[in-house]
């Protein structure tokens, strides 16, 4: 089963000065059909801070909050971490484990463009975990990377400093993945059975089952191991896997 959300039909919550367009319900913003999230995928939120604003957010705990940045700059601040900064195509992993009372996203100059995933963590408790990435390198072929993964098989090697474009490490048992796939071509995507996929266009347009995505759109599909999305024009898209 594949259920389309069209861009249009986004809700809005409201964080500070800060207004996130939401797949789900989130903080303020609750869905006519009382719809929370999809199963472990419980928001994507997208946001634009201004030049030297400010998102913060806390307590959480329980839950592993990917922010991946579409364009500017970013630099954290979670407490009892140090900050990092993140640029343009990079990503940031709040893993918070028992529990984070603060944590905040301050924009740079030029201002800031994200799209933050929120995924219940399998198990609950303990420490707080932070990760780090620089922008993906893109596939030759245009499929789809391993972002961010809580499979075993994905796991990197331990080593000081990571650079091979390796995931960072869910607290979930689920994958996301991103694409960047030129007009005209494809990338497919093989999971296991009993698992739920959602696509979101970050830009350009594709089209799933012969329908029609754009930038914004998202699409669930249900009990579904394999999926093609097909390039309409050139086009980046986010794709998570996770447990029905």
């Amino acid at each position: 089963m594949i259920t389309i959300r069209r861009a249009d039909s986004l809700g809005l919550a409201h964080s500070d000065t800060l207004t996130l367009r939401c797949h789900f319900a989130f903080a303020d913003y609750q869905e006519p059909q009382d719809d929370e999230h999809e199963g472990r995928l419980t928001a994507i939120n997208l946001g634009t801070i201004p030049s030297q604003g400010c998102y913060q957010l806390g307590p959480e705990a329980n839950v592993d909050i990917i922010t991946w940045l579409r364009s500017g700059s970013l630099r954290t601040h979670v407490e009892d971490f140090p900050a990092e900064s993140i640029h343009s195509g990079g990503l940031h992993l709040l893993s918070t484990g028992a529990g984070v009372h603060a944590m905040a996203w301050q924009a740079g100059a030029d201002g800031a463009s994200f799209i933050q995933f929120w995924l219940l963590a399998d198990t609950e408790g303990g420490e707080p975990t932070q990760e780090a990435r620089e922008a993906f390198p893109k596939l030759e072929d245009g499929g789809f990377r391993i972002v961010a993964s809580g499979f075993p098989e994905d796991d990197p090697e331990e080593m000081e400093v990571i650079d091979d474009g390796a995931p960072v490490t869910l607290r979930a048992l689920s994958r996301v993945l991103h694409a960047d796939i030129p007009a005209g071509e494809g990338a497919a995507y093989q999971t296991m059975p009993g698992r739920d996929l959602y696509v979101l266009v970050v830009r350009g347009g594709i089209t799933i089952c012969d329908m029609p995505l754009s930038e914004g759109d998202g699409a669930m599909l249900t009990q579904t191991e394999r999926v093609v999305v097909m390039a309409t024009q050139d086009a980046v898209v986010i794709l998570t896997d996770i447990a029905s």
